[in-house]
């Protein structure tokens, strides 16, 4: 094998692709991400970047350094971090794996507005023009019957209102 890459990589006319070529197409991974956080997605994202998916995305915003599908950082938290039903600023809200998200979703509250209502910074969240964008400071409101955000609705900006679908979420993990 150690002769094949010595091999291959004399031979001429061929270049390694420069690092900077690589950059974007890692970053357009899906939602969820079985690789370990690396200290290059430690820096924020701006708001008109592009690309970014959501577990990069909260990682980078929050500092926690979880790994996996969005849908397993939940239990990857047990032992690692605090988690609870309570929003609160700079919390991970945990979306549950679904048919519709196959990887679940996680969103970074921004602010809470009341006890039904927060509002969140995530990275690509609904489709087309959504697809791989930051929205900053999206409405996401409590609409579970015993009111402890196990199901919510998220605003969808294409139609500016809430979506018609429900979502349910596991809870909030809380950065340390």
């Amino acid at each position: 094998m150690d002769d094949f890459r010595a091999d291959s990589a004399a031979r001429p006319g061929r270049r390694a692709l420069p690092l900077v070529l690589l950059a974007p197409a890692l970053l357009l991974q899906a939602c969820g991400s079985s690789r370990p956080a690396r200290q290059a997605t430690r820096q924020v994202p701006g708001e008109e970047g592009s690309g970014w998916s959501c577990v990069p995305y909260a990682r980078s915003r929050t500092g926690i350094d979880l790994a996996g599908d969005a849908a397993d950082w939940w239990m990857a938290a047990e032992g690692r971090y605090r988690k609870g039903r309570s929003p609160r600023n700079g919390a991970v809200l945990v979306f549950m794996r679904t048919a519709r998200l196959r990887s679940g979703h996680v969103s970074v509250v921004s602010r809470v507005v009341s006890r039904r209502e927060i509002r969140v910074d995530h990275a690509n969240w609904g489709s087309g023009a959504g697809k791989g964008r930051v929205a900053r400071d999206q409405p996401v409101e409590d609409i579970s019957p015993e009111n402890d955000w196990s199901l919510v609705r998220v605003w969808y900006a294409r139609v500016n209102d809430f979506g018609q679908s429900n979502w349910p979420v596991l809870g909030f993990i809380y950065p340390a």
